[in-house]
C-alpha cells in the first residue's frame, strides 16, 4: 500500500526532505545545512557533492524518522534552488567546478558584452529574462571559458550540465537519466519558452554545446527510478519543478491572475497568467510556471534578491539577534522604525532595477536609533521590495489581484506579514501548510503517478491558517517616501 510521497526540496542554504501523506499533511522532516563558499566579493558557490550528499542524509533521516516501511512511498517530487548551475564529467561523476549560485555575479561582465553587442532583446523574445548573471547560461559559459581543459571535455561531449534538479536525479538514478523540467529549463537563458526547445542561437551567442543538456520532461510525469542501492528499493520519480514554481503549484494558484510570494533566502512573487505568456513592459520575468501534459502554463515573476538572508545578516554579521525567529520580538520592541531605512541590496538589486552592482544601505540613523529600529526597517525592507515588483506585475497583467497568498519560512512571521498587508493595501493569506514548495512539489508527483487523480482533488488539500487584513498606519506613507526617495541614492 503506498501511502506518501516523498518530496526533495534542494534549496539554497540546506537540503530537505519532507514526507507527505494523502490528505497533504507533513509527516516528517529533516534538513541539513551545507556550506557556503565566497571565494571573491560577489562571488557565491557551492560544493556539488556535500549538496548531493546532505540530500541523501536527509532523505534517509526523514525515512527512518517517520518508521515507515521505503515500500510506502509512492513517488518521489524535487524541487530546488533555481539557476544554481554544476558541470560534471558523465564518465566519471565529478563536478568539474564548484556550483554557481543563483546570487553570484561574477557574470555581470558577460551580460554588459552580450548587451553592447545588442543580444539583449533577443535573449528576452526567447527566454522572456532579462540578461543578468542571475541565471545558468552565463555561468556556464564562464566554467567552460575559464579553463582550456574543461572546454576541451565540453566540445568533445563528455561533460554535462545541470541546475541542482538535474545533478539530484542523475545520482538518485545511478547516472541513468540526464533530465530537468520545463519550470527550471525556462530559467537557463538558453530555452525558447515559445518553441519549447534549447535555442540553437542563444547557445551558439554563448558558445555552449548542446551536448551539455539536459532531456526537458513535464514538471509532472514518471521520469525514472531511483537507483535500489541508494534507498533500498526503486522509487519513481514523478515531480520536478523549480522552487517557485513547485510554490505556485503548492500554494494552489491555478487560474491566471491567483499570486503568490515566497519569503525565503530571497522574495519571489509570481503571477499564474495561464496558457499565455505575458511580456513584461516593467521588466518582470515571464517564466514557464509548469507543463503538465499538453498544456503550458506561464507566469509573470518578480525576484528580489535579499529577503530572509537580511535576517541571517543581522544575526551573524551583526550579532543583533542570535536566532533568526527573534527578529519579530525586537522589531515589536519599537512602535515604528523610526525613521531607518534599510535598503537590502546586498547581492545587488533584482527586479525591478537589474542593478547587479548595487549595495546596500541604512539611512535615517541619529544618536536615538536602537537595535529594534534597524529590525523593523529590515522587515520594511522585505515587504517593500515585494511591493515594488508586486505593483510592477500588476501594471503587466492588467489586473489588480485583491489577495496575495504567502509562504516560505519568513511568512511566520506575523508581523512582517501584517507590514506587507498594510502596505499592499490588500488581503495576505498564509495557508496551514508554509513548505508549499515541498508540497508543491508532492503534488506534482501524485498527480504525475495517480497517487491523486485530478488537480480538483489537490485543490480540496490547501488549507488557510491566518488572514492578514490591512489597517491604517499613519506611519507607514512616510515609511514608504522615504523609501522611494533613498534607493535612488544607491543606484
Amino acid at each position: 500500500m503506498k501511502k506518501y510521497i516523498l518530496s526533495v526540496d534542494a534549496g539554497t542554504t540546506s537540503s530537505r526532505a519532507i514526507l507527505f501523506d494523502k490528505k497533504g499533511n507533513q509527516i516528517s522532516i529533516s534538513q541539513f545545512e551545507f556550506n557556503q563558499f565566497f571565494p571573491k566579493e560577489s562571488w557565491v558557490e557551492h560544493d556539488p557533492i556535500e549538496i548531493w550528499e546532505t540530500q541523501l542524509k536527509a532523505i534517509k533521516s526523514v525515512i527512518k524518522k517517520s518508521k515507515i516501511n521505503v515500500d510506502e512511498i509512492d513517488s518521489i517530487g524535487i524541487t530546488n534552488q533555481r539557476e544554481t548551475t554544476v558541470i560534471w564529467n558523465k564518465n566519471t561523476g565529478q563536478p568539474v567546478y564548484n556550483a554557481i549560485v543563483w546570487q553570484d555575479r561574477r557574470t555581470a561582465f558577460i551580460c554588459d558584452e552580450l548587451k553592447a553587442n545588442g543580444f539583449e532583446k533577443s535573449f528576452y523574445n526567447k527566454t522572456g529574462l532579462v540578461l543578468d548573471a542571475y541565471f545558468s547560461g552565463t555561468k556556464i559559459k564562464w566554467i567552460l571559458d575559464s579553463d582550456p581543459q574543461v572546454r576541451e571535455l565540453a566540445n568533445s561531449g563528455d561533460l554535462l550540465f545541470g541546475t541542482i534538479d538535474s545533478w539530484l536525479i542523475w545520482n538518485l538514478t545511478g547516472g541513468k537519466c540526464h533530465m530537468t523540467d520545463y519550470s527550471n529549463a525556462s530559467r537557463t537563458l538558453m530555452f525558447n519558452i515559445h518553441t519549447l526547445k534549447w535555442d540553437k542561437e542563444l547557445l551558439s551567442i554563448l558558445n555552449i554545446p548542446n551536448t551539455l543538456l539536459p532531456e526537458v520532461v513535464d514538471s509532472s510525469k514518471k521520469i525514472g527510478f531511483s537507483e535500489k542501492s541508494i534507498l533500498g528499493s526503486e522509487i519513481q520519480i514523478c515531480g520536478v519543478a523549480g522552487d517557485q514554481q513547485a510554490a505556485l503549484f503548492g500554494q494552489m494558484c491555478i487560474n491566471p491572475g491567483d499570486v503568490k510570494n515566497t519569503y525565503g533566502t530571497g522574495c519571489f512573487c509570481m503571477m499564474n497568467t495561464g496558457t499565455k505568456a505575458v511580456k513584461s513592459n516593467n521588466k518582470m520575468l515571464t517564466t514557464i510556471a509548469w507543463k503538465i501534459g499538453k498544456e503550458t502554463i506561464y507566469a509573470l515573476e518578480g525576484s528580489v534578491f535579499i529577503a530572509g538572508a537580511l535576517v541571517q545578516w543581522l544575526r551573524d554579521q551583526l550579532n543583533i539577534i542570535k536566532d533568526s525567529s527573534e527578529i519579530e520580538t525586537l522589531a515589536s520592541s519599537v512602535k515604528d522604525s523610526g525613521g531607518v531605512t534599510f535598503i537590502s541590496a546586498l547581492s545587488g538589486l533584482g527586479a525591478p532595477y537589474w542593478n547587479p552592482t548595487a549595495t546596500g544601505a541604512i539611512m535615517g540613523i541619529t544618536r536615538g536609533t536602537q537595535k529594534g529600529h534597524i529590525a523593523r526597517a529590515a522587515l520594511e525592507a522585505i515587504a517593500l521590495r515585494s511591493l515594488e515588483i508586486i505593483t510592477e506585475m500588476e501594471k503587466d497583467s492588467g489586473t489588480k489581484f485583491n489577495k496575495l497568498k504567502v509562504d516560505g519560512g519568513a511568512s511566520n512571521n506575523n508581523l512582517l506579514m501584517q507590514i506587507q498587508s498594510n502596505f499592499l493595501k490588500t488581503t495576505v493569506v498564509r495557508p496551514r501548510t508554509t513548505e508549499t514548495t515541498a508540497l508543491g512539489a508532492a503534488f506534482l508527483a501524485g498527480l504525475g503517478s495517480g497517487f491523486w487523480s485530478s488537480i480538483e482533488e489537490i485543490k480540496d488539500l490547501w488549507k488557510i491558517d491566518k488572514v492578514f487584513n490591512p489597517s491604517d498606519n499613519n506611519n507607514d506613507q512616510l515609511v514608504l517616501n522615504n523609501w522611494k526617495k533613498r534607493i535612488k541614492k544607491i543606484q
